[in-house]
């Protein structure tokens, strides 16, 4: 008889931050199916999802991948239940509308990697700054590159795990980094993203290090950390109307106050309107404009309006599930088949 080790991950009733909590259920032999995945139930008092009299919630598999870190182990993502077995309002998976996978989103999760001692980013010295930002952005060399060991780790660990992982950088200031996932299916692309964050959060374990999602940890003249959402639907892949791209975009326009409800706690301190973003309350669009609530990548342009748009706004505190589905609701409300 073999046992393997299925590691439970689902998102907690904090609010607005929901955090991952995970628990290991050891299951013998195991056939590495999602079908085979049974339901269990936790301790929703202590996670602020069920009260004490009545604590008992239900976690619901919905993706399993290897888990590269144990053998025989595996990582089941879920979703939380209410006892009924009806989705728990803390559920955001549930609600998207995306059942056919129209929807494909490529997701640019960055964060900043904190020394648990010092409790500053990487390459920032006790009591002072380092350099302005400038220098690190897609840098070499250990003058202005900090954790490459710790963020190839989780490359590969992403890797091996199954998961469409599609590439890393050090973004602009010190100690803060990049990666990008892509995936046909909104729910797919918020999995992905939230095994990807456990990977990197468990690995912090290992290194004395821990991951801040703040989107602008560091005050001053610095960018803050966001979590681009590059999406599009078969309308946006096949179109080739600079004409329905407008419309779409202008969707977006009277529902900034919905998007920005989901978007990440503290984002207003990182759209200030500087450092490549647009200002919270604004919306703007353009081509290749990195400064718009929404750029149209140029590429989009020269394969004759025919691509994806990417929506600049979304925090790196914040949800994919929640993200990805007021995206594709607003779309939808352009009404364009």
């Amino acid at each position: 008889m073999s046992k393997s080790k299925l590691e439970y991950i689902w998102l907690d009733g904090y609010k607005p931050t929901q955090n991952m909590r995970s628990k290991t259920k050891v299951e013998n032999d195991f056939s590495g199916k999602l079908e085979d995945c049974p339901i269990w139930s936790f301790d929703g008092s202590s996670t602020k999802q069920a009260s004490g009299e009545a604590s008992d919630c239900l976690l619901k598999p919905v993706a399993i991948y290897p888990d590269p870190a144990r053998e025989n182990g595996y990582l089941v993502m879920t979703e939380v239940l209410d006892a009924d077995g009806t989705p728990h309002v803390t559920n955001g998976r549930a609600g998207i509308d995306d059942d056919d996978n129209d929807f494909w989103f490529g997701f640019e999760q960055e964060y900043f990697i904190m020394d648990k001692e010092t409790q500053l980013p990487l390459g920032f010295p006790i009591g002072g700054y380092p350099g302005p930002q400038g220098m690190y952005y897609c840098s070499v060399g250990g003058r202005h590159t900090h954790g490459r060991n710790f963020v190839e780790e989780h490359a590969d660990l992403c890797i091996a795990a199954g998961l469409n992982f599609e590439g890393i950088n050090q973004e602009v200031a010190s100690g803060q980094w990049e990666y990008q996932l892509f995936a046909q299916g909104a729910k797919k692309a918020g999995d992905e993203i939230w095994i990807s964050r456990y990977l990197l959060d468990r690995l912090t374990e290992q290194y004395g290090y821990y991951i801040e999602y703040h989107p602008k940890p560091v005050k001053g003249d610095w960018n803050g950390s966001g979590m681009h959402a590059n999406f599009s639907n078969s309308v946006l892949r096949t179109c080739g109307s600079k004409e329905t791209y407008e419309k779409i975009c202008e969707a977006f326009r009277p529902v900034v106050k919905e998007h920005m409800a989901v978007y990440g706690e503290f984002n207003d301190e990182r759209l200030t309107g500087l450092h490549e973003t647009a200002h919270v309350n604004d919306f703007s669009y353009g081509i290749s404009d990195r400064g718009a609530s929404i750029r149209i990548p140029i590429i989009t342009v020269e394969k004759g309006w025919k691509g994806w748009l990417e929506d600049r706004r979304p925090a790196s505190n914040g949800d994919p599930y929640k993200i990805a589905g007021r995206i594709i609701k607003t779309v939808k409300s352009a009404n364009i088949n």
